[in-house]
């Protein structure tokens, strides 16, 4: 295996290609073409990062290389210390999972700071998928994909609201089964009710727009919160920041819109000149692109392509439906299906429906976690920790679980907790801070790339992590 990590590159590569996926790639191709000089072609290829959107675009890049050089070598997919539970899957999954629904990978290895036993299922829950995946209905050719695979940007939109533009992707809710919407049930999406007070707490995984179809609300709404309607049923109530969703027969049929933002569903086959034309007219629009294909991903992205070359800026919302999942499952596929698109730039939303498939609150949860692992919308503490090995020198688990405990508040920082000094500084390069173990209860502590501390008593080292964060000025009090 010929393999380069995002946190490892030579000074000589990173003096010329700087920390990019581009260095990751020109490393593992010094290697590879000393290989083939010497005949040598029992090879295998890995390009490791703990940031899924590198990850992604290296090994993208190493095929286009070697595609250019006449090289066609199997590829070894993984996202390195991913980190655990729910996270960790949603993280391995949008890495894995987006290499995988473009025909890339042979071999893939999901790391999880679980039990080495919990890794194999989420492997094979992501290449299960691919087993008739060649059976999916047609999706029309495009004569040019419109985007740079290989590096990332966001798609260009205008503003609606608060979708588009320079807004971060905004999280729909579905509640369009329940009958009985009620405080409690808000309380599923990152909301709070305070009775005594009469006032909602909003936490930073609360939900921005909730669907309720053609359902009511009969109390007072957080105001932070929007209401999605059925068209129907919009047009009769009008109430305040409740917004229309439109069939594409009531779109094009001039119905009275509401003034600010409006919602139309659409699929691939709805995108004709006319649709585009009246859409270019109509800045009150965001679009809610929906799939039933097999291979959804791939005819959304479409969409996005069609959209572009058309020139409508009009915000998207992409919207998948799972049923009968369980809640692993759901992470596992969403975050594949809908993360795919995000890494690549492309969506202002996202909008998962499910049927006996997890908890509202579980939904909820792996939206903001999809957004989190595309680092779109940052909402919590980022883990880069890696799975348990023979060097590791303390309880992975244990230690993740006590240093998470005590930082899981710092929204927007990114910590690294590694077993060992081997990997730890260079695997962790994505991080702000570091926790590694350097020796029998011993931990050395980092700000990004620099040791700050060596050799400090594991019994102390949580608080001088968190001391080391002080007095860096990125600490703030739960």
């Amino acid at each position: 295996r010929i393999g380069t990590n995002h946190g490892s590159l030579s000074d000589r590569i990173l003096s010329r290609y700087g920390d990019t996926a581009l260095g990751m790639v020109e490393s593992a191709l010094e290697f590879l073409r000393i290989c083939r000089m010497e005949n040598y072609h029992d090879i295998v290829l890995s390009m490791k990062s703990s940031n899924p959107i590198v990850m992604v675009d290296a090994y993208r890049l190493l095929v286009h290389k070697m595609n250019a050089e006449g090289m066609n070598y199997p590829l070894h997919l993984g996202v390195t210390e991913a980190g655990e539970g729910e996270d960790g899957r949603i993280k391995s999954s949008i890495g894995i999972g987006t290499l995988l629904e473009d025909g890339l990978g042979d071999t893939i290895r999901v790391s999880l700071t679980e039990e080495p036993e919990f890794e194999i299922p989420v492997a094979k829950t992501l290449v299960d998928r691919y087993q008739d995946r060649v059976i999916h209905e047609k999706i029309p050719n495009t004569s040019s994909i419109n985007i740079n695979p290989f590096k990332y940007a966001k798609r260009v939109s205008f503003k609606v609201l608060n979708f588009g533009y320079d807004n971060v992707p905004r999280v729909i809710s579905d509640l369009s089964l329940i009958n009985n919407i009620n405080h409690k049930t808000l309380n599923q999406l990152g909301y709070r009710y305070y009775v005594d007070d009469d006032k909602w707490g909003i936490s930073d995984l609360a939900c921005d727009y909730i669907y309720i179809a053609n359902n009511h609300i009969n109390f007072e709404i957080p105001g932070t919160l929007g209401v999605i309607q059925n068209y129907n049923t919009w047009i009769k109530e009008k109430k305040e920041r409740h917004y229309p969703l439109l069939k594409l027969k009531e779109f094009l049929s001039d119905k009275k819109l509401d003034s600010v933002l409006n919602f139309l569903c659409i699929k691939i086959s709805d995108l004709n000149k006319q649709v585009l034309t009246k859409l270019k007219s109509k800045p009150n629009i965001v679009l809610l692109i929906d799939t039933c294909n097999s291979h959804g991903m791939a005819e959304q992205r479409q969409i996005f392509f069609n959209l572009i070359k058309s020139g409508c800026n009009n915000p998207v919302v992409i919207r998948r439906f799972y049923s009968n999942l369980s809640s692993d499952t759901l992470q596992i596929y969403s975050a594949t299906d809908i993360g795919a698109l995000f890494v690549d730039g492309l969506g202002d939303g996202l909008f998962i429906s499910s049927k006996k498939s997890g908890t509202l609150e579980e939904v909820n949860c792996a939206s903001f976690g999809i957004l989190q692992a595309s680092r779109t919308r940052i909402s919590k503490t980022e883990y880069i920790s890696c799975p348990s090995c023979g060097r590791t020198l303390f309880d992975l688990q244990e230690t993740t679980a006590l240093i998470r405990s005590k930082t899981q508040h710092l929204k927007g920082l990114k910590i690294g907790v590694m077993g060992c000094i081997v990997n730890g500084p260079g695997e962790m390069a994505d991080a702000d801070y570091g926790y590694v173990g350097t020796g029998v209860g011993k931990i050395s502590l980092y700000k990004k790339h620099d040791v700050i501390k060596k050799d400090v008593p594991m019994d102390q080292a949580d608080e001088e992590l968190i001391n080391l964060i002080k007095d860096n000025g990125d600490w703030v009090d739960p």
